[in-house]
């Protein structure tokens, strides 16, 4: 890789850094302009169409479900696929209010990026659940008690082929003994 390649892949990475915090920011600061301009502009907004202006629909009907939120994320791991394209994973740990419950979601962020005109947007962002619970509950036995209504389950650590692999090579009887549903 020469000077100018590596410079350009260090600047890539600083950049692609940037676009979980700045989600993590828009979203609690309910800034849907702020936060769809992080995605591509032909972006697929599920059952909402495609592009920014279904995005933000998307994201208004979502966060109009719940009040505050503080969205903390950490361990950003980027892999490039060539110069204009990559792919991460982000840890995030969110807090939202809704009523009188205070309901944290840790989470997973797997995501897709690309590089348009000079600039890394995301492609998508799909979010894998550990476990959600009231702040004054602990995780478990069902790891999912927020939202109500919206057909949410766990899906981590499980989906992790490392982590469904290191439990194999073991003790069959041990994780019931380390967890009321392993």
């Amino acid at each position: 890789m020469s000077s100018s390649e590596q410079l350009d892949r260090l600047e890539s990475r600083f950049e692609i850094a940037q676009l979980p915090s700045r989600y993590a920011m828009a979203l609690d600061a309910r800034d849907l302009d702020a936060l769809v301009a992080l995605f591509v502009d032909d972006v697929d907004a599920g059952t909402q169409g495609s592009g920014r202006e279904a995005l933000t629909r998307w994201y208004d009907g979502v966060l109009r479900r719940f009040y505050r939120s503080i969205h903390l994320i950490c361990g950003h791991i980027v892999d490039f696929v060539d110069a204009d394209h990559a792919t991460g994973s982000i840890y995030c740990r969110a807090e939202h209010e809704d009523g009188d419950g205070w309901y944290v979601i840790t989470m997973r962020y797997d995501d897709v990026y690309e590089r348009r005109d000079g600039r890394w947007y995301f492609v998508k962002r799909r979010e894998h659940p550990w476990y959600s619970v009231d702040a004054t509950e602990r995780p478990g036995p069902e790891f999912i008690r927020w939202p109500t209504d919206v057909p949410l389950r766990a899906a981590m650590p499980h989906r992790m082929p490392t982590w469904r692999a290191f439990w194999e090579r073991g003790d069959a009887a041990v994780p019931a003994r380390l967890s009321r549903r392993p």
